[in-house]
């Protein structure tokens, strides 16, 4: 059972950053492709930015391209999110996803494990 613990999230002002960390439970993090989504209130959970097992790939939405990095750390069975340039817009509940895939997929349906969310607010 994989279990994801995401941490780093809080209030900030706009034009503002944060860094938002997932760190699993297993040491074979490397197998999974990793993902970033987010769910603001009233709405679907949304894909931010995936990353591929070995970090190679990467993928993010057209709405945070260029504001948002996605990275990982076999090493430390971690995964982060860098998170520039923040807007009201942005406010949401962000969560880590594991994906048994050998691509970057942006379909919610294709990740078998969830986070519990890291709250996300920006004022602006």
């Amino acid at each position: 059972q994989v279990q994801l613990v995401e941490s780093g999230g809080g209030l900030v002002q706009s034009g503002g950053s944060l860094n938002l960390s997932c760190t699993a439970s297993l040491r074979n993090i490397y197998t999974y492709a990793m993902g970033w989504f987010r769910q603001a209130p009233g709405k679907g959970r949304q894909f931010v930015a995936g990353i591929s097992r070995s970090g190679a790939t990467r993928n993010s939405a057209y709405g945070v391209k260029g504001r948002f990095t996605i990275s990982r750390d076999n090493a430390k069975n971690t995964v982060y999110l860098q998170m520039n340039s923040l807007k009201a817009e942005d406010t949401a509940v962000y969560y880590c996803a594991a994906s048994g895939l050998d691509y970057v997929s942006t379909a919610e349906y294709d990740y078998g494990y969830w986070g519990q969310g890291t709250q996300v607010t920006v004022s602006s």
